[in-house]
């Protein structure tokens, strides 16, 4: 009966559940033995496909226009009337292939993973988890709403960043001011879906039989096998130790050209280089951004550039700020076309080129991963995925010039690189401030119902990990900073594989510093294996190693800070 599957999800996207039932319950009916298992395996691939890929394209539906009602009942209904009991009917697979006891290649790993979600799962939770989503909805709503009137039209909060960008410090304080007014005008509202995001997690966690630990069910939940708890929080007293002392002496160097009194957050919230210098302005015809960023990946590798231009060709991308767009940025997969979609709010900024080169690392990995005969096997740690990307921005790195077919000139190019990596030692301890956040948050639940204790909790660690910066007269702007971390609200404890990631990320740099096209090779390599080998493995075959002690980050700070000094040695 699978041959009568729609071979597209865009044909899927109207299938009741009634439609799609019969297949799961053929899948639990059919005889599984070695001689079966294979095309089993390959028939739930392909159902699994269609019903994630109609889940992606309602996800980017809604994050491109917030405003469209019409989407988000899409979007909502198909998760009450689909994506449930979906979910309910893949978790009976699940169970079926762990009993047959069989093991096919590459599926160790897989299985493993797939271990682990029956072990947590409860259909109790179903709605509980689709409840979660709607606040995740609910929550981008209210940022994605947040504007301000700013030389003479109403702008979003992001769509302000350019007029942040100025040597004018007066300006930078009052755009960053009506800013924070702003945020804070939203500050209840998103207490209030806070506090019911806490309580659906608090039962989930009582559920599945994790009493009031849910930071354990969230652990086995992103199968999370190669680190603890207690290894996160080593990672950011390595981060306290190595890091913070370097980013201080950044701030200080600044603080020194500046000249003034103290750093006000008006002098940090963006690239310090533009206040000496005119702000980097990578392109100024909106497609020049994609194009670009083409000419750069075929210099990479030419693989992964002929993968760029397919998603131009195909319009996989959307990538300037408007209002009404969900904020921040992201690439997804729609896995039965094989091809990953990139969401970002670009609005001329050298970010927009970071961004850029970072979502089509993602892009990348889906090109590679889905090429794997079975989801299971397509499904990658989130800690191996941010490599993906992040390695990608550093291997983008000798071709910025336009001469390179870049985006700059040779000056401009030195500048972006410096900025990047100078962001890159500040991210660490930021990344900290957010991993610690959530520790207290899980380890504290009913404490941390009222929000309250968290702007306190926030407060401290901001200070602790971010030092040099003067926040006199705005406690609670600085207080409230854990409001306006969308992974903090959405994606509880997904933060700290960013700051894994980037070691792994500069490690792969590192080697393409002696070796480009060798290092590139093992990149793809490590892609294209997917989730079918353990996360270590995979920072092995990427070329960089899974360990974050105080050794391999003065290693990686050592890098950071010597290649920074040579960029600007040659700047006039």
């Amino acid at each position: 009966m699978f041959d009568t599957l729609p071979t597209t999800a865009q044909a899927f996207m109207d299938w009741p559940w009634e439609k799609i039932e019969p297949y799961y319950a053929e899948l639990a009916e059919r005889p599984l033995t070695p001689d079966t298992v294979h095309q089993w395996l390959l028939d739930w691939s392909s159902l699994t496909k269609l019903v994630s890929e109609r889940f992606s394209r309602l996800h980017v539906a809604k994050t491109i226009d917030t405003t469209d009602e019409a989407v988000e009942k899409a979007f909502n209904d198909f998760l009450e009337t689909v994506f449930l009991a979906a979910q309910s009917a893949e978790q009976t697979l699940n169970v079926r292939l762990l009993q047959s006891g069989l093991e096919p290649d590459n599926m160790a790993v897989p299985l493993s993973k797939i271990r682990a979600d029956v072990e947590i799962f409860r259909e109790e939770n179903l709605p509980l988890m689709n409840e979660e989503k709607k606040l995740d909805a609910a929550y981008d709503k209210i940022i994605g709403a947040q504007t301000i009137e700013w030389a003479g039209e109403e702008r979003t909060l992001t769509g302000l960043k350019p007029f942040f960008n100025t040597p004018d410090r007066a300006v930078r304080e009052q755009i960053w001011r009506q800013k924070s007014a702003r945020q804070l005008q939203d500050r209840e509202a998103i207490n209030a879906n806070w506090r019911k995001l806490i309580e659906l997690r608090i039962q989930q966690a009582a559920n599945a039989g994790f009493g009031k630990d849910y930071r354990a069910f969230r652990w086995q939940m992103l199968k999370r096998f190669a680190y603890t708890p207690e290894d996160s929080k080593a990672f950011a007293q390595a981060i306290e130790e190595v890091v913070v002392p370097a980013a201080s002496r950044i701030y200080a160097q600044y603080h020194s050209d500046l000249g003034v009194e103290s750093l006000r957050p008006w002098d940090v919230d963006d690239d310090k280089d533009l206040l000496f210098s005119p702000p980097l302005r990578p392109y100024e015809n909106p497609d020049d951004l994609d194009a670009k960023a083409a000419a750069i990946f075929q210099r990479v590798d030419p693989q992964l550039g002929s993968y760029f231009e397919t998603m131009r060709s195909e319009k996989l991308l959307d990538l300037p700020n408007r209002k009404g767009k969900a904020p921040g940025g992201y690439c997804t997969a729609f896995p039965v076309a094989q091809r990953p979609f990139i969401f970002m709010n670009a609005i001329g900024s050298s970010r927009d080129v970071t961004t850029m080169l970072h979502e089509a690392g993602h892009a990348f990995h889906v090109f590679e991963r889905t090429k794997l005969p079975y989801v299971p096997q397509m499904r990658t740690d989130m800690e191996f995925n941010e490599v993906a990307s992040m390695a990608m921005e550093l291997l983008s790195a000798p071709y910025l010039a336009a001469g390179e077919g870049g985006y700059y000139s040779e000056v401009d190019a030195a500048r972006h690189r410096i900025q990047h990596l100078q962001k890159i030692i500040h991210f660490w301890p930021y990344m900290a401030v957010v991993d610690l956040f959530q520790h207290w948050v899980y380890e504290n639940m009913e404490a941390a119902l009222d929000a309250a204790n968290c702007d306190a909790v926030w407060a401290d660690l901001w200070r602790r990990y971010m030092p040099g910066i003067d926040w006199d007269g705005f406690a609670d702007e600085m207080a409230t900073g854990w409001q306006r971390k969308q992974h903090i609200h959405g994606s509880p404890f997904y933060y700290v594989e960013y700051g894994m990631a980037q070691v792994g990320a500069i490690q792969v740099w590192r080697n393409a510093l002696n070796d480009q096209a060798g290092a590139v090779a093992r990149y793809r390599q490590a892609l294209a294996k997917g989730g079918t080998v353990t996360l270590p493995e995979l920072y092995e075959t990427a070329g960089a190693t899974f360990a974050f002690t105080v050794p391999v980050m003065q290693e990686a700070v050592a890098l950071l800070e010597k290649t920074i000094a040579e960029l600007e040695a040659t700047l006039p």
